[in-house]
């Protein structure tokens, strides 16, 4: 007589193999961490006029910091101090370079601070308004924008608006 035995197949234990998991986890956390970190806002400096002068309106500035660069055609710069209706020297023009722009700014930067470091207010120092005209070419303005690096001159402005006064400059120069 035959007894009919059932064939049980083996159960086999089953064990999950975590380490792929583990390691796609680990990399997820250092991506995540990276990209905070490069994600973090970045400051920039900002100066505003001084609105503890005591003979200026808030929001003005005083006139004898600020001077202005006109570029124009031909490598031609026109420079003056303080505003043109009342200027605080004569416009002139100058050229690039050592001698001219470079020189230039470096007089008025060291000018304007000993300007502001007698009136008390050391940390001040010259406002350099450029001002590129539209018949003046864009190596002209990165050469002006290095000239600013390269003297520490920090508060500068680039302005594309011409005063009528600023125009006629431009044209009979």
């Amino acid at each position: 007589m035959e007894i009919n035995k059932k064939v049980r197949s083996k159960k086999l234990n089953t064990r999950v193999d975590l380490t792929a998991m583990v390691s796609v986890s680990f990399l997820l956390i250092v991506f995540f961490m990276v990209s905070t970190e490069l994600r973090k806002p970045k400051a920039m400096e900002l100066n505003l006029p001084d609105y503890d002068c005591d003979d200026c309106v808030p929001g003005c500035i005083d006139e004898n910091r600020v001077y202005t660069l006109l570029l124009d055609d031909d490598d031609k710069i026109i420079t003056y101090s303080g505003l043109l209706e009342y200027p605080r020297e004569a416009p002139k023009k100058i050229t690039y370079g050592k001698n001219g722009i470079h020189k230039d700014l470096q007089n008025k930067k060291n000018e304007i601070t000993a300007y502001c470091t007698n009136l008390g207010k050391p940390k001040s120092g010259v406002i350099v308004i450029i001002k590129p005209s539209n018949k003046s070419n864009f190596k002209n303005l990165i050469d002006i924008l290095d000239e600013m690096a390269i003297t520490n001159i920090d508060t500068y402005v680039i302005q594309n608006e011409f005063s009528i006064e600023e125009s006629k400059l431009l044209a009979s120069k």
